[in-house]
């Protein structure tokens, strides 16, 4: 798709996947009425789909238990309660029904507030991750994207390049990481939750590291050609000096995004499974709002010492994109030794 907008437009790029789209709302539509989810034998039937949301969202604001069944666990021969089936709530006594509400809240905050520390150090890794999209690119269209004498790889195309070295190296993880580390450790997790966290951040501080170091040698290129002249396409330096900062959030993502999964939905009680993946989903919502408020804070910050000083100047050539990596790093690298001394305090309250 990036290809058929830098050759063909813009517009064709986008009425694609609209196309793509509609298409499989249609499907999906047509094809929910005969899905099945065949459980040990058991037939569930999925029907509406909106009911069962609401229901989720009132057992996770009120506390009540809704109509919970329970499938035996082939892997662990024990039982687990799922929540979404179409049954009704839980009646309490007539009696506390003016409590309700006030007691729904108090019992989410004591599960969301000790929580609340882990969400906020895992914002700066949800920053780190609003710059492929943004400023790699940018990098990348200003350098040397030729395969051969014909073709040119789009800036935005570099961006699958981790989503493939997940694939890839995601099946590594369980085959070779864990037993490997299970030796060490003696755990037959191999590493807890936190550590898989943990491990992913300090990865992203690396990530951030290169791309400062990369930045700083494009912008040395490009300061050399400047003296001599004043218009060229593209900087004698090829795109691919990108992927190493593509492939290792690509590892991070492995660790700390699976990891913030496990962890959000495993520390919330079971009938508020759906607050658990809410406070997963929204680290990357406000980390990229938070991400806007940081480029905002420090593009005016920046600009105001004077034009050349502009981190985020539109002219590449006097950016200093560099120095904003260098901060992301050290950002990202305080909120991880944060996260490490917290993780030594934090009493898990995992529910099985």
């Amino acid at each position: 798709m990036s290809y058929i907008q830098d050759t063909l437009g813009w517009g064709l790029g986008f009425a694609i996947p609209s196309i793509a789209m509609i298409v499989s709302i249609v499907v999906f539509r047509f094809g929910n009425r005969f899905y099945k989810h065949n459980t040990d034998g058991e037939l569930i039937h999925i029907k509406s789909l909106g009911g069962h949301i609401v229901k989720a969202i009132r057992a996770a604001t009120s506390r009540l238990t809704c109509g919970e069944i329970a499938v035996p666990d082939t892997n662990k021969s024990k039982v687990v309660e799922i929540e979404l089936e179409n049954a009704p709530l839980c009646q309490q006594d007539s009696g506390s029904t003016d409590k309700k509400p006030e007691n729904g809240i108090v019992e989410i905050l004591k599960v969301v507030l000790p929580l609340l520390p882990v969400w906020t150090m895992l914002l700066m890794f949800a920053v780190i991750f609003q710059q492929p999209a943004t400023f790699f690119t940018k990098q990348g269209m200003t350098m040397t994207r030729n395969i051969g004498s014909n073709f040119r790889i789009p800036p935005a195309a570099l961006q699958s390049s981790i989503t493939i070295s997940i694939i890839l190296l995601m099946p590594l993880y369980d085959t070779c990481f864990i037993p490997f580390i299970r030796v060490l450790t003696r755990n037959e997790k191999g590493i807890t939750v936190m550590q898989r966290m943990g491990i992913g951040m300090f990865l992203s501080v690396i990530a951030m590291i290169i791309a400062a170091v990369t930045e700083r040698k494009r912008l040395d290129i490009a300061r050399n050609l400047a003296t001599l002249t004043s218009e060229f396409e593209a900087l004698p330096m090829s795109i691919f000096w990108l992927l190493p900062q593509y492939i290792l959030l690509g590892i991070s993502d492995i660790f700390t995004v699976v990891g913030m999964q496990e962890f959000f939905y495993s520390e919330v009680p079971i009938n508020m499974r759906t607050l658990g993946i809410a406070l997963y989903t929204s680290v990357f919502g406000c980390g990229s709002f938070f991400s806007s408020f940081l480029i905002t804070v420090i593009e005016h910050l920046t600009s105001s010492i004077g034009e050349k000083q502009n981190w985020f100047a539109d002219d590449m050539s006097k950016a200093r994109l560099d120095n904003y990596y260098w901060f992301l790093a050290l950002s990202s690298a305080t909120s991880f030794l944060m996260f490490m001394v917290f993780c030594r305090f934090y009493r898990s309250r995992t529910v099985n």
